[in-house]
């Protein structure tokens, strides 16, 4: 997507602030935000928790930049890692101009989405949007019925259903978001659609790829670093990249490697296309497994794996 240059609407004034997507997990938070920048700057998987970091996708227009900022689902959490996610996230709240709370439309309303509704209650002075997402999988009457409950849960500054998939009025949203920020200069340089670092990016690409290759107890058991990434000495149209994928136990780094290597090597290739698109370069990936067990409870590992306190 092309950077559109700064200039102001047809009042003078030129807006920019921050948006935050909230919800239970897997409602659909990172697949809208990289709707909305128009590429992928944040992963996506049909296992719920699929997010584990704050990540800031950007939104350029002619009178305003928006900065989204994509969050782990919101649950009660039961190791150390899901109480620092629940943290990092309730921080965020608090720090933006406005939120968008997503509701899916293929879903019934259930105690996970009313608690959140509670909870964003508590942050008064922050308008809070809701957003009735993955409306393409439902028909219009299913839409309409979830837009009537979904009014009742609050006292929302707006309600706006979307589609992702369809692009089914993501302008709207676009618009309805960005009436709340405040006039300012923009925040990131001009041609910047996210502040994450490539290293960062290329891991959770890597981790992308693993979730939807193995089974479903797997996931939240999987941590992905990258511990080194260059140009190829000699070969600046290759990088090399060397990581390492953390799992808690021996059977599951079984899991991980498959039948004679088989599930590795088709991890490994499905990561490698997703790097390569982003880095525009031949990549080389050379892919490990070492256990550390119980990382997800164990504050120092925790800390080693880049969640820090």
């Amino acid at each position: 997507m092309e950077a559109q240059p700064v200039t102001a609407d047809h009042d003078g004034r030129f807006v920019a602030g921050f948006t935050c997507f909230a919800g239970r997990p897997n409602v659909g938070k990172s697949t809208l935000m990289n709707a909305l920048v128009g590429t992928k700057v944040a992963i996506t998987s049909s296992r719920p928790q699929t997010t584990r970091r704050v990540i800031r996708g950007i939104v350029r227009r002619p009178d305003a930049e928006l900065v989204i900022i994509d969050t782990p689902g919101l649950h009660r959490p039961r190791t150390l890692l899901g109480e620092r996610l629940d943290s990092l996230v309730r921080a965020t709240l608090s720090e933006v101009d406005v939120i968008g709370l997503c509701f899916p439309a293929s879903e019934r309303i259930g105690p996970g989405d009313k608690y959140l509704a509670s909870e964003l209650a508590k942050h008064p002075s922050t308008p809070v949007v809701a957003i009735v997402t993955k409306t393409d999988q439902v028909a219009a009457e299913q839409v309409a019925r979830q837009l009537a409950v979904v009014a009742g849960l609050g006292d929302w500054a707006d309600i706006v259903p979307v589609s992702a998939v369809t692009g089914f009025q993501l302008d709207v949203l676009t618009d309805v978001l960005v009436g709340f920020l405040p006039p300012g200069r923009p925040l990131y340089p001009d041609g910047e659609l996210t502040d994450e670092p490539e290293q960062q990016l290329v891991a959770e690409l890597i981790r992308e790829a693993i979730l939807e290759g193995v089974r479903d107890e797997l996931p939240h058991s999987i941590a992905v670093v990258v511990e080194e990434m260059a140009p190829r000495e000699g070969q600046s149209d290759i990088i090399d990249v060397h990581a390492v994928m953390y799992v808690e136990r021996p059977s599951q780094k079984a899991i991980v490697i498959g039948a004679k290597g088989a599930r590795l090597k088709q991890v490994g290739s499905a990561a490698r296309r997703h790097i390569e698109a982003l880095l525009g370069s031949r990549v080389y990936l050379d892919l490990r497994i070492k256990v550390a067990k119980d990382w997800q409870r164990d504050a120092r590992q925790l800390r080693r794996l880049g969640f820090d306190d």
